[in-house]
């Protein structure tokens, strides 16, 4: 497929929406007001709109591979600021998905350059809970159970943010969910891991505002 074929597929796009809502992309235009901030990962199959059946304006979205929340990435923690500081979102929501690559490279130990450092830390995942997923036989199911476990781990990151944390502090609605996909039949499951107060996290991790 040519970029023509992409352009032609978005004029296409264009034409079909506002034939079915005429006021669409002035209404885009004009701000959006999305209530979601969606972190997922960047594997194509896992498209962030489309999964939730969610317009363009109603979800604003993060991705990188395998779902990954560091406190030392500007780019995931600028767009977690603007989320919440700016556009007030009610929920950050972390999904992974079953088989998820990122996560199934983090097992091993090929080397794939660059993005070894990114692995680096779904590997640290994995070793704080290394006789969990070792125990399990399968190696389908032991990676599923990681992938599981990742998006865990980052809600939990999400938490000990200062972003999150301020937000809490200032009486904010605001609630992290982790959810997984399975790209098999579409569907999400919640994994009941939610952060909505600083509770969530070890007193060690909460920060105590100047305010």
């Amino acid at each position: 497929m040519t970029i023509e074929n992409l352009l032609e597929k978005n004029r296409r796009w264009s034409e079909n929406q506002t034939y079915i809502d005429p006021d669409f992309f002035q209404r885009l235009s004009l701000q959006q007001t999305p209530e979601y901030l969606w972190i997922g990962c960047s594997d194509s199959r896992v498209p962030a709109n489309q999964v939730v059946g969610l317009d363009p304006g109603e979800l604003f979205v993060h991705r990188n591979i395998a779902n990954v929340v560091l406190h030392t990435d500007f780019n995931c923690l600028s767009v977690l600021q603007f989320a919440v500081d700016v556009l007030k979102v009610r929920h950050v929501i972390v999904c992974g998905h079953y088989g998820c690559g990122g996560v199934k490279a983090a097992l091993g130990n090929t080397e794939f350059g660059l993005v070894d450092n990114w692995l680096r830390h779904i590997k640290d995942v994995y070793y704080q809970h290394q006789d969990e997923v070792n125990a399990i036989k399968s190696e389908e199911a032991r990676i599923d159970r990681l992938c599981e476990l990742n998006v865990m781990e980052q809600v939990n990151n999400l938490a000990k943010t200062k972003i999150v944390q301020h937000a809490w502090d200032r009486g904010q609605e605001l609630a992290i969910h982790g959810l997984i996909y399975s790209i098999k039949d579409g569907l999400l499951q919640e994994l009941n891991v939610n952060a909505r107060t600083p509770e969530f996290i070890d007193p060690i991790f909460r920060m105590q505002s100047d305010n």
